[in-house]
């Protein structure tokens, strides 16, 4: 059985048991969190797909924990000017780890 969810801007095929990185959500670390907004849950052959959303689908999570990602860096250059600018970015992230799927 598995679930498409939608959380930060972002889609995940999710399944019992999975452990992913999302957009920081705002929960606290051990704690317990319901995603609602849930595209489709297959079973099987029996699939589900809502419009936009599932009526009463629901993913539950438990927060394992909050971090930062890997820093990217951005390098803007221009040649022969005499110009160059340098700046970091760590995209702050929760790590949720799936335990149970229903619609």
């Amino acid at each position: 059985m598995y679930a498409v969810i939608v959380t930060g801007g972002k889609q995940y095929r999710v399944a019992r048991g999975d452990t992913l990185r999302v957009e920081k959500l705002d929960a606290e670390e051990g704690g317990s969190i319901d995603f609602d907004k849930v595209l489709m849950v297959a079973d099987g052959d029996d699939i589900k797909v809502g419009a936009p959303y599932l009526d009463g689908g629901k993913v539950s999570a438990l927060v394992k924990a909050h971090g930062r990602g890997k820093k990217v860096e951005i390098l803007k250059f221009r040649r022969r000017k005499h110009h160059m600018k340098r700046q970091g970015h760590r995209q702050a992230y929760t790590e949720v780890e799936i335990t149970g799927i229903s619609a």
